[in-house]
């Protein structure tokens, strides 16, 4: 039986997400597969990597590095996160990305991303940590208006959390039929409509698909959520969400915010540790089960 883990997106919300996967790294808690959306590609991988700590540190020691994120970034390079600098430079000079360890983990790793010309979401599997794995991290955590559509192989794509947010549906119809959800959202939340859909129309108007995608986001989402909770009801997924809303902000510059956001998502995961660790254990063979 094969143990998914999903990872919603969020932003900075994110962070809540990575001090999960750590404290789970540092209790050995593996899967079989991982689906990362938006934030959650760009902080998941690193559990593949098996690099416990390294999204909380260089999130704040880059914090207030332009070239990371800034309206001058944004103005400069058409990203406020900067894609050649976030998504190259670091992890190549600066904090470096395991790709070895990264390449030889059986783990299935996937980055959610929405292609711009159709709407539709791209499920892409990453096996290989290189220049064009890096791509499609950085192209599933492109926001609208505070990105620049990227390209990778003539395939234009955008943020994976306007077509699917939390992609638990496609790990189930990849076979994995015990899976951890997390989501940067407590229970009860409930989507607006975009309020900066009109501003997108402008920007994105050559890609009509995309836009309705973004107009019935909301929609979407809150679809999503139900049948999380569903899932969660039936015993079928365990889910592990903030007790309340985090009040960091999409974008910060704030290196303690991000600890206090980080520090959350660790203290829900050592809370339930005994729990999970319950959840994604391999059943009891028959015969040691007569034993017992």
């Amino acid at each position: 039986m094969k143990t998914g883990l999903v990872l919603e997106g969020g932003a900075m919300r994110g962070l809540f997400s990575a001090g999960i996967i750590d404290v789970l790294m540092e209790n050995d808690v593996q899967f079989d597969g991982i689906v990362g959306v938006s934030a959650g590609a760009a902080f998941g991988c690193n559990m593949k990597s098996r690099q416990a700590g390294r999204a909380i540190r260089y999130n704040t020691k880059y914090a207030k590095d332009w070239r990371y994120c800034s309206l001058r970034s944004l103005i400069t390079t058409g990203d406020i996160f900067g894609g050649e600098f976030c998504y190259h430079y670091l992890p190549k000079h600066l904090d470096i990305f395991d790709n070895e360890a990264f390449n030889q983990n059986p783990m299935e790793f996937f980055a959610v991303c929405t292609d711009v010309e159709t709407g539709e979401p791209i499920y892409k599997r990453l096996m290989k940590a290189d220049d064009e794995c890096y791509e499609w991290i950085r192209a599933s955590a492109s926001m609208p208006l505070a990105s620049k559509i990227v390209n990778i192989n003539g395939q234009k794509v955008l943020d994976g959390g306007i077509s699917d947010s939390i992609p638990l549906k496609f790990m189930q119809q990849q076979g994995y039929e015990k899976n951890i959800v997390v989501t940067t959202q407590p229970a009860g939340y409930v989507k607006e409509k975009n309020s900066f859909l009109p501003l997108m129309r402008l920007q994105l108007r050559r890609y009509p698909r995309f836009l309705d995608a973004v107009a019935n986001r909301h929609e979407m989402y809150n679809a999503q959520l139900e049948y999380v909770a569903e899932q969660e009801r039936q015993g079928k997924t365990l889910v592990l969400r903030p007790e309340s809303a985090l009040t960091i902000g999409h974008i910060t510059h704030d290196a303690d915010k991000m600890w206090e956001t980080y520090n959350i998502g660790r203290a829900l995961a050592e809370k339930r540790l005994e729990e999970i660790k319950e959840y994604v254990a391999p059943p009891l063979s028959p015969l040691r089960e007569e034993i017992m």
